[in-house]
């Protein structure tokens, strides 16, 4: 759903019970003319697996190039912190949450890389981008290390 009139900005908004119930809104870009990366990281995103029930645990990056649009903020949070209780493989959790940010934004370019942790001691890493990037544009590394007991 696409709002500029900030819903949940400024006030008390409960945490969604699903992705699907989830409000991500979008505000207009002050820099449209204007290549730039912005990324929103975000350590502590936790969903379910959907076999056992048990939690997993991700570190997300996500790097996008805004067009006419900007996500806001509040409502990212609210929306991946909706997948605590939302049991998907981490394949579906990662591109799930790209593919939302991809469609909502229409940004010139995006990215994310889900780095989960361990479950029956293999992490699983997953990334997705919609494009190549721009061209000459600066967009620094993750900055996630391959894993060795992060």
């Amino acid at each position: 759903m696409t709002t500029e009139t900030h819903l949940q900005l400024g006030r008390h908004v409960a945490l969604p019970a699903s992705p699907d119930q989830a409000l991500l809104e979008r505000v207009p870009n002050p820099h449209a003319d204007t290549n730039y990366v912005a990324r929103f990281t975000c350590p502590e995103f936790t969903s379910l697996c959907p076999v056992t029930g048990q939690p997993d645990f991700a570190l997300l990056v996500i790097d996008y190039v805004p067009g006419d649009w900007l996500v806001e903020s509040k409502s990212l949070k609210l929306y991946l912190a909706s997948f605590r209780n939302h049991g998907a493989f981490h394949e579906d959790c990662t591109i799930a949450v790209g593919k939302k940010l991809a469609s909502l934004l229409e940004p010139r370019w995006l990215r994310i890389g889900g780095y989960w942790f361990p479950r029956g001691g293999m992490p699983i890493d997953i990334f997705w981008q919609t494009a190549a990037p721009p061209q000459g544009l600066f967009i620094p590394d993750q900055g996630v290390p391959p894993y060795r007991g992060r």
